[in-house]
């Protein structure tokens, strides 16, 4: 591993200064992620910013009726809290179907958010990358793709974003609380990521400098019922080839709310806006399910190794929101 300095600050803005200062420098919270990349040497920061002891952890009701997560919050304690479990068990359940139990208990609500993608191109720097290295090309593309994007990537990028918790928190439509150079603001968690376009190692729209200090939860939609659902090559500590986390109401046979997204098939936590359009005020049956989420596929573009992943979110997305709709009636 390559040398490093290292520091402990003692506040937010500490650390954002610190961070704004220096653009080799990274953010340390759990290091489940970072740390790895340093040691294949894809990261090669020189100045790692602990963020450990800052105030930035927490579960507490914010205005509202919503609920404010705060940065530090490992996964573990973010999946059992009584007020996630009962208001928001797709959360709940992304958090549990990710990594392992020793996993959990380091790695951070921001830093989970924010991990970087598992492209086995992306990680191997005797490769060409264009996340990596901008311009050196995309070899996953002709290569080894099985695992990789069918919606919203280009010829320039087709890697996927790995987080189980984002694509619950894309359903949930929750907020990010940023700090940076220039003050607070927020933005909707579905405007974090970027889709890699011709520049795929811009992965997210932090400004430099930028924390995430806190994730906030809307109030729970009334009457509705969520759940996570993911497909992988083994039964535990495994990425999702397919995953989806949905949000529904249904009263009286029709849909009233419903949002959708997918994960394991994207750059980024997929937003099935497409499909929660067609569903609304519509039958809350399997037929209505199924044609909604064919069209939110539409769009799809499989490479020769990957078409299986179309119909397996498609299959995924369907049992899933019968499943919340034979719930929501029993409700």
């Amino acid at each position: 591993m390559r040398a490093f300095g290292y520091l402990r600050p003692t506040g937010p803005e500490e650390a954002v200064q610190l961070l704004a200062g220096s653009p080799d420098a990274r953010y340390l919270a759990g290091g489940t992620n970072l740390v790895d990349l340093m040691k294949l040497e894809v990261e090669r920061p020189r100045l790692l910013v602990d963020l450990g002891r800052l105030p930035l952890g927490g579960i507490a009701p914010a205005d509202g009726g919503a609920l404010r997560i705060g940065a530090l919050v490992p996964n573990a304690d973010l999946a059992a809290d009584p007020l996630v479990r009962a208001a928001y068990p797709v959360l709940s359940e992304a958090l549990l179907a990710g990594a392992s139990g020793q996993l959990r208990n380091r790695a951070t609500t921001a830093g989970n958010l924010l991990q970087r993608t598992r492209c086995p191109y992306f990680q191997d720097t005797a490769k060409p990358c264009n996340k990596r290295r901008p311009g050196t090309g995309c070899p996953a593309r002709e290569g080894v793709h099985r695992d990789l994007s069918v919606l919203g990537g280009s010829e320039h990028c087709i890697a996927t974003h790995p987080s189980d918790l984002a694509v619950a928190l894309a359903a949930l439509g929750a907020v990010v609380e940023l700090l940076g150079p220039d003050g607070a603001r927020t933005l909707p968690v579905t405007d974090l990521h970027r889709l890699p376009g011709d520049r795929p190692d811009e992965e997210h729209r932090l400004l430099p400098g930028e924390l995430v200090t806190a994730v906030v939860l809307p109030p729970p939609v009334p009457d509705a019922v969520s759940a996570y659902r993911k497909v992988r090559d083994r039964a535990s500590y495994a990425f999702a080839l397919a995953s989806a986390a949905g949000v529904l109401a249904v009263r009286a046979g029709r849909v009233t709310h419903v949002s959708l997204a997918l994960g394991g098939v994207a750059p980024k936590p997929w937003r099935a806006r497409t499909a929660e359009q067609r569903l609304v005020g519509g039958p809350a049956d399997e037929a209505s399910f199924t044609a909604a989420v064919e069209a939110e596929l539409a769009g799809a573009r499989p490479l020769r190794d990957n078409a299986y992943k179309v119909p397996l979110a498609r299959n995924l997305a369907v049992r899933l929101l019968c499943t919340l709709a034979g719930a929501g009636e029993v409700r």
